[in-house]
């Protein structure tokens, strides 16, 4: 048996309101996801979507994360369009090589079962 260690997550958002003073500028939420732009701009890696109960929605990889990251909770036709509203959580783990991501996504979405995910799911 081959031994995958899962990748350490290196940002973690979650989904949460701006409470701001008066002084300060406003935040565009997407989604009602504030930090955004903590996610790596020219990175590529793995996204993990979870919603309040820690479950995994979906597992998603990218050659440029934050913006893949956007484009699943703007989109219209992101795999999750229709449950952006369970998305609690995002967390994201950097790989940059292609080859792994595609590796890391697959066996995440199938040893942790992620809901919505339908493509390189072998568990049902």
């Amino acid at each position: 048996m081959i031994k995958i260690d899962i990748p350490k997550v290196d940002v973690s958002i979650i989904e949460r309101k701006q409470v701001r003073d008066e002084n300060e500028p406003v935040i565009k939420s997407i989604e009602g996801f504030i930090d955004i732009h903590k996610i790596p701009r020219d990175k590529g890696g793995i996204i993990l979507f979870y919603n309040k109960k820690d479950e995994l929605l979906f597992v998603g990889k990218a050659r440029k994360l934050r913006q893949r990251v956007k484009k699943h909770l703007e989109d219209t036709v992101s795999p999750i369009q229709n449950h952006r509203e369970e998305v609690y959580r995002i967390d994201v783990c950097l790989v940059e090589d292609p080859m792994e991501r595609d590796i890391y996504e697959t066996y995440i979405t199938n040893k942790f079962q992620a809901k919505y995910n339908v493509d390189k799911v072998y568990y049902k």
